[in-house]
């Protein structure tokens, strides 16, 4: 069986690069999004590398299918040794015009399932006694800014999760880290609706992904006597 990473959240950007660096690695990576579809291009592009990819579709928000997932990897590729959970729902909006059905959804979205991903991925490393989880953040992690009060709430919320987490599980050697993106990352979204900061790129003024998946591979690789908690990137033009 072959080393298994598992990337919840395995999007274009961010999520997509994390699962190719793990994948040139030697890891397998399951990849997971609502739709299996939209996996299809990532999927290509490891195995055009010369790794192995597993889609799977599923919600997140759902703790049997998180469940069903985990079990479904561990059985068919390998026990898993890296979980990363890369969710985000930033959608902005102001209070006044918020309403409880999106509020919640987003709370669902960026720390419900988050929870779902972190406890079944604790169960399993713990029995073995070695894993990395690895949980994405944001700017709103530490920083509720105007018109992204439910963005502030779930990613705050998701912190405290990896920080109650990471006290209990580290003594049982089962690394858990957050990783706080503090910037625009280079998507085809800040392409099309940020051109000005877009334009900053070829001063490396924006996050590229493949920098972002380096740093997650450098936390997994650390020694035990030197583990980071922590970890926030942003591009060296960023304002903080």
């Amino acid at each position: 069986m072959m080393r298994a990473c598992i990337v919840i959240g395995a999007g274009d950007a961010t999520g997509g690069a994390i699962a190719r660096r793990f994948a040139r690695e030697g890891f397998a990576v399951g990849l997971v999004r609502r739709t299996a579809d939209k996996l299809a291009p990532l999927v290509a592009a490891i195995e055009r590398e010369g790794g192995r990819a597993i889609p799977y579709a599923g919600d997140a928000r759902k703790e049997e299918e998180m469940k069903r997932i985990f079990d479904a990897m561990e059985r068919d590729v390998g026990p898993i040794e890296v979980a990363v959970f890369n969710i985000g729902a930033n959608v902005p909006c102001s209070i006044l015009e918020e309403t409880p059905r999106k509020y919640i959804k987003i709370w669902e979205l960026a720390c419900l399932s988050g929870f779902f991903m972190g406890r079944e991925a604790a169960r399993r490393m713990t029995a073995r006694g070695e894993g990395t989880i690895l949980f994405t953040g944001a700017t709103a992690s530490i920083r509720g800014s105007a018109h992204f009060a439910a963005f502030a709430g779930a990613k705050h919320g998701l912190r405290a999760l990896a920080q109650s987490m990471a006290r209990e599980l580290w003594p049982k050697n089962v690394h858990v880290a957050h990783i706080i993106i503090d910037g625009a990352i280079d998507t085809a979204f800040i392409r099309d609706t940020f051109p000005e900061r877009y334009a900053t790129k070829d001063r490396q003024g924006i996050l590229d992904p493949d920098s972002i998946a380096d740093a997650y591979w450098r936390i997994h690789t650390q020694s035990r006597d030197a583990w980071t908690f922590e970890m926030d990137l942003r591009p060296w033009i960023e304002t903080w």
